[in-house]
């Protein structure tokens, strides 16, 4: 049996003002309807219903309200039919609103100004979902895609020899984010780190190594990561002095893709001391990501520089095979190529993410495909992504979006550096994170005479790691972003210190409310008779509609900013509606509920952005 907010053969759903909660496993398999969902179909029967079937696919052009005076939804599609139907504005709200029919959820529609229409959900109705929510703690009222996806998100991607950096943070956490809610949402999720494993640097450091630490090709016990990134360093340097070095560099990468055994071994063995570190890193930050580096695609490069010569794409400039698109220009007007394959026969990175296009259409059988990397990368994906649609290499029904972001930053708006002008590495800044809210927590306890508990030094481990994350997805992902521990560390504001200390505020009440108290969920009636109660409550219920956004336009932020949102909806009902000193025993139930569902949409909102919760603190 499925419960749903809309059923599609009824005009109204009069007889679902509840999601039927059952006992048992069974609620875990419940789908449900969003009240926009439920409006978006009503709206378009009513266009139909005024106006003829003609009109079947207008867009009914319904958004969130701005401002609760404008009620909660608004549908703003009198507007553009006015022009189409010659007709005044307000005539056509009016129309629109006298075939319109949701009174089982909402109190009777307002046009507003030209020809708005207002609409605002019914107190009755609001309690009665929020009383099913109660009785689901595992979807929490949010439905799972009527049509799952099969989704690549390609994330993270740090260089092998090289240490994770601030630069890595962003697409580390933005990727798993939007990967933890399209999972949640019932997509079939590939988490996938295209690391950098090949190509010249790889010729560069196996011929340095070969003549200055030799052992460290042959043992991975003989260097570690840093020692690496040094090797690096002065191999590069090397690279762009001496002659004689450069050629054995290219010659060894020759070597490397022909498949010669000692440099495979020498190869595998640097990814080996590299991924050690990264590993690190990952379990630090709870995230899971499958490996699948350039070196992966290395077999498809050949067959995919022929298909685009056959496809007539290619073309030789400057001895090199380049891709040509319209509009694509260098900064002197210049015609902008898209370089495939160079003149001494290598590939580039653009060969690269083509063959992985390929592939991930062909064998993953991805619907979707996400690529999450810096802003800078933007004109490099566009090109990418038309010269694969051009040359047939995905199919055309596959959606491809490069999901950029901007710089981390330091205070003073310059690039996040050390004092002394290096990188900053990630595992140092986790690390940092950790250590300043730690302390920041053991003063609070020692200032107050308590004890300082194993269990407090867990919490503030995670305080200092969920700051990190939070701070960066708090934010609009394509603004650059400052870093700044005091910021992100504050107990006060759109922080992950204020968010957790919510959560366990919300606990306290619960716990308290519980003494003598038999909650049963989905037995408990919602009673709403205060502003703070219902403004709480129907901020409740657009959790489901904020994860659909985050889906949809992959803006993490909007998730933090409705979190924030609900915690202040929260604090303004525990001031004005009593909980432990409810008036009735049935109003202490109602208010108990309302804490619950709370508490678990927080908790849930912190596990999408990949942050773990604490009972105390």
């Amino acid at each position: 049996m499925r419960s749903t907010w809309f059923t599609p053969n009824r005009r109204t759903f009069q007889n679902h003002l509840c999601l039927k909660a059952r006992p048992g496993p069974e609620l875990s398999n419940f789908n449900y309807e969003t009240p926009i969902q439920f409006l978006k179909e009503e709206v378009k029967r009513a266009l139909v219903a005024a106006f003829g079937s003609e009109y079947a696919l207008q867009d009914p052009f319904l958004s969130v309200s701005t401002k609760e005076e404008f009620g909660d939804y608004q549908c703003n599609v009198a507007m553009p039919l006015a022009k189409r139907l010659k007709s005044n504005p307000r005539d056509v709200a009016k129309k629109v609103v006298e075939a319109l029919d949701v009174s089982s959820a909402f109190e009777n529609p307002e046009i507003a100004g030209p020809g708005f229409i207002n609409l605002r959900l019914r107190p009755s109705f609001v309690g009665a979902q929020i009383q099913a929510i109660a009785a689901d703690s595992e979807r929490l009222g949010v439905p799972k895609a009527s049509l799952p996806k099969r989704v690549v998100v390609d994330f993270s991607s740090p260089n092998i020899a090289k240490e994770m950096h601030v630069g890595h943070l962003r697409s580390t956490i933005i990727g798993d984010t939007l990967s933890r809610v399209l999972e949640f949402l019932g997509h079939d999720v590939v988490r996938l780190n295209h690391v950098g494993d090949w190509g010249t640097q790889f010729g560069m450091l196996i011929t340095y190594l070969k003549r200055e630490k030799p052992e460290a090709l042959t043992d991975s016990q003989a260097a570690d990561i840093s020692d690496l990134v040094e090797f690096y360093k002065a191999a590069k340097a090397c690279f762009d002095e001496n002659d004689e070095f450069k050629t054995q560099s290219r010659e060894e990468v020759v070597k490397l893709q022909s498949g010669d055994k000692g440099s495979l071994e020498a190869w595998s063995l640097l990814c080996e001391v590299s991924r050690k570190e990264f590993v690190q890193i990952y379990n630090m930050l709870d995230i899971a990501i499958e490996e699948r580096g350039e070196s992966f695609y290395n077999s498809r490069l050949p067959g995919v520089v022929k298909t685009l010569q056959e496809k007539g794409l290619a073309v030789e400039s400057d001895g090199a095979q380049c891709v040509f698109l319209d509009g694509f220009k260098n900064r002197d007007n210049t015609p902008m190529p898209l370089i495939v394959q160079k003149s001494d026969g290598g590939y580039m990175y653009a060969t690269t993410d083509l063959a992985a296009l390929s592939h991930r259409d062909s064998e993953e059988k991805a619907d979707r495909i996400l690529y999450v990397t810096d802003v800078g990368q933007s004109s490099h994906f566009d090109q990418v992504f038309q010269v694969a649609r051009k040359a047939g290499l995905v199919s055309e029904s596959i959606q491809l979006s490069h999901v950029p972001f901007g710089l981390v930053q330091g205070e003073d708006g310059k690039k996040f550096k050390t004092r002394s002008g290096t990188t900053v590495k990630l595992k140092d800044l986790l690390d940092e994170a950790v250590k300043i809210a730690t302390e920041d927590i053991i003063s609070r306890y020692n200032a107050e005479g308590k004890a300082v508990t194993d269990e407090i030094l867990a919490a503030a481990r995670t305080v200092g790691l969920a700051a990190v994350k939070y701070a960066d997805l708090s934010l609009n992902r394509e603004s650059n972003y400052r870093f700044s521990y005091k910021k992100m560390l504050a107990l006060n504001g759109n922080t992950a210190p204020y968010m957790l200390y919510a959560y366990v505020r919300i606990c306290g009440i619960q716990r308290k409310a519980s003494e003598g108290l038999q909650l049963v969920p989905e037995k408990t009636k919602i009673i709403l008779q205060e502003p703070s109660e219902v403004a709480l409550a129907k901020k409740l219920l657009k959790f489901p509609e904020v994860l659909q956004e985050v889906e949809e336009n992959l803006y993490p932020h909007k998730l933090c900013d409705y979190l924030f949102e609900l915690s202040q909806k929260f604090n303004q009902f525990y001031e004005s509606c009593p909980v432990n000193n409810a008036d009735t025993p049935d109003l202490k139930m109602s208010r108990a509920a309302l804490c619950s569902v709370s508490a678990g949409i927080i908790k849930k909102s912190l596990s999408l952005l990949g942050i773990n919760v604490v009972e105390r603190l």
